[in-house]
């Protein structure tokens, strides 16, 4: 499990056939890590992964659930990046999974189709193998929604689930996972309950105080291991606002 700290606050790679070319302009702009992956904003999601990374010291590999209280605030945004930057460290294969079969929007932010994925995993129609699909960026793998469904909540609380969460251990050594939010769907919850932690989004001067505690409640009441929250929208908090947060080389300087 990961291991929460005292404080609130090998596969082969894909053939040359399944390689996608991404255009950057068709990408969502917010996903950082991709276009401005030597930015300020990029570091603060690198901070992140390795303050993860450091609760995970035995190195196993490791699902964890992204989320919010309620839409709006960012999750998706920091599923993905976080993904990418677990992606960039070396020998470390990633897949996202886009388990909001609700409001599904993995592979729309990546300006991909959408295809079979973790609905059909899990209903037993096709064998997560055939639906694992590069993202676009270096060692990062995608495992969008899939067919929608009329009934989300019983097709993630079915025992495929906890099969296809160990199949995937078996080949990566993060599993992102891209939830919809606590307090509109129980999903986020039982996925929270099976994976080994869960990372709660919050969005600055726009999310409330007591749907964030209440949030945090259902994901521990459900057996969840919250790690912590991220907070989104930090004003002041970057160089262009703030320029001693900058640290560009000067002209003809290294390092």
């Amino acid at each position: 499990m990961f291991r929460r700290k005292p404080t609130d606050t090998s596969a082969p790679p894909p053939d040359a056939d399944d390689v996608v070319v991404v255009v950057d302009r068709a990408v969502n702009p917010y996903l950082v890590l991709f276009h401005e992956p030597a930015g300020y904003r990029a570091e603060q999601v690198r901070s992140l992964r390795n303050r993860l990374v450091a609760m995970n010291p035995d190195g196993e590999p490791k699902a964890l659930v992204v989320t919010s209280a309620v839409r709006g605030e960012g999750k998706t945004v920091t599923a993905m990046n976080l993904a990418m930057a677990f992606a960039e460290l070396e020998r470390h294969e990633v897949v996202l999974v886009d388990a909001d079969l609700r409001r599904p929007s993995c592979e729309r932010y990546l300006n991909l189709n959408a295809e079979a994925g973790v609905a059909d995993v899990l209903l037993g129609r096709v064998a997560v193998d055939r639906v694992l699909r590069p993202a676009g960026y270096r060692n990062l793998m995608l495992l969008g929604a899939g067919t929608r469904v009329g009934n989300p909540a019983e097709v993630l609380g079915g025992s495929r689930l906890d099969e296809l969460l160990s199949r995937l251990k078996e080949r990566f050594q993060y599993i992102v996972i891209d939830t919809p939010p606590v307090l509109p769907a129980t999903d986020a919850g039982v996925l929270a309950s099976r994976a080994d932690g869960a990372l709660l989004t919050v969005r600055l001067e726009r999310s409330l105080k007591n749907q964030t505690r209440e949030a945090l409640r259902v994901l521990q009441d459900m057996g969840g291991n919250v790690l912590g929250t991220f907070v989104t929208e930090l004003r002041g908090r970057d160089p262009d606002s703030d320029q001693r947060l900058a640290y560009d080389p000067e002209p003809g300087e290294e390092g």
